[in-house]
């Protein structure tokens, strides 16, 4: 069995990163990067957006060229799985039967889409959408496609709604909840894209649930649970990830959701740390938070507490999301906001909306608002509470609200 000192399971934006980063601190000991798929380490959120519409290429959305791992003696290991962790042995067993052993783990499996459970979702024509392989599946049909159906209004369905809709197919959303986006955005932002959605072309549907796939060898309908039936030529299912947790937690993590991760990012588990969309952290906000920005800082943070400098992760979170000539941008997080002041006209194409919490701002939703989005960051930062009038009036520009200290030190 070979033994190395840090063996990162997942080579997406958080493993490729936490090797990168180890590399930079001065860590000098054995690393193995182990990823599943057969490509490079690239960015996954381009999979959706980008790389879908086809304005970039495969070798755009890579993350380092071959020659980057090799140079920094990283051993980059693909197509290969985790499939079971030996916490007391300090070893991982992969799917070739091969045995690694251990000083250090960082878990950074990332999750697996969400799968359909009605009859007939396994059928030919429905797609998932979370990797450069399910994409080139997706975009080979493209091409033959007519009319689609997306489950699910997400940002991955919203996304490539507008994909489809700029390529001339006919496009019916189907979202069980009330309003599109209801789990990250507050209601006008979701109205927003639902009438620009619908502007473009797309049946949306809302409070719409699937009850099965139909067709004999490949989707030709899908029925929902009054009975009615949609044509489709294929079908797009993004209903969210289910963390990638079952290793860690047959070898005894705590799991909640995720992997519970103390501010260093340390399982329950001896020497395994764990980063990215299958992490939660245990006195954080009570959700995994699937960025690329949280993949990235959690994996700095693990490298630094590896090589003997333990600091607590503290990162502000920000998204993103392209949809038409739309980009929007968020910074921090709005859970359990309790109320939310409008900046801008949404009729215009450009605003945003700042979430609060007892008074102080918290979050910020900017549509074709860039400068509120750098300016919105040093408020949060700053935790200030702005008067609601001030806040609302699109005059005023957010870094006139702080106070001057804080102006001079930023």
């Amino acid at each position: 069995m070979e033994t190395w000192d840090c063996v990162i399971v997942g080579a997406g934006h958080g493993g490729a990163r936490a090797a990168h980063t180890l590399r930079q601190a001065g860590f000098e000991g054995s690393i193995a990067l182990i990823g599943d798929e057969a490509e490079l380490p690239y960015d996954r959120p381009s999979v959706s957006k980008d790389y879908l519409s086809g304005k970039k290429c495969f070798d755009r959305i890579g993350l380092h060229p071959e020659s980057f791992w090799s140079t920094r003696e990283i051993d980059l290991r693909l197509k290969t799985r985790v499939v079971s962790v030996a916490a007391e042995a300090h070893s991982v067993t992969c799917d070739n039967g091969e045995m690694l052993g251990y000083r250090h783990l960082i878990w950074s499996a990332g999750g697996a889409p969400r799968r359909l459970a009605c009859p007939g979702a396994d059928l030919p024509g429905v797609y998932y959408l979370r990797s450069k392989g399910d994409a080139d599946a997706l975009m080979a049909h493209l091409d033959r496609a007519s009319c689609a159906v997306i489950i699910g209004g997400g940002y991955i369905g919203l996304e490539a709604a507008a994909v489809l809709r700029a390529k001339g197919i006919a496009v019916t959303l189907l979202e069980a909840q009330e309003r599109v986006l209801a789990r990250v955005t507050a209601e006008p932002v979701s109205e927003f894209y639902q009438s620009r959605h619908r502007a473009e072309g797309v049946d949306l549907r809302l409070s719409s649930a699937v009850s099965a796939i139909l067709g004999t060898e490949a989707v030709a309908r899908v029925q929902l649970s009054d009975g009615e039936e949609i044509a489709a030529d294929l079908v797009i299912v993004g209903v969210g990830i289910i963390p990638e947790t079952g290793a860690l937690e047959a070898a005894g993590a705590e799991i909640s959701n995720g992997i519970l991760v103390d501010d260093t990012c340390q399982s329950s588990l001896p020497d395994i740390y764990c980063i990215g969309d299958c992490a939660l952290l245990r006195d954080g906000p009570g959700v995994r938070i699937e960025s690329v920005q949280n993949a990235n800082d959690q994996a700095a943070t693990v490298a630094k507490a590896i090589c003997g400098d333990p600091q607590p992760y503290r990162a502000l979170p920000w998204f993103w999301s392209n949809q038409y000539d739309l980009r929007l941008q968020t910074i921090g997080l709005n859970v359990g906001f309790d109320d939310w002041v409008l900046r801008g006209d949404p009729a215009s194409g450009a605003f945003s909306l700042a979430y609060l919490k007892a008074g102080k701002l918290i979050a910020i939703d900017c549509i074709n608002r860039p400068k509120d989005y750098v300016q919105g960051r040093k408020l949060i930062e700053a935790g200030l509470t702005p008067a609601r009038e001030t806040l609302a009036d699109i005059s005023v520009l957010l870094t006139d609200l702080l106070p001057a200290a804080v102006t001079s030190v930023a």
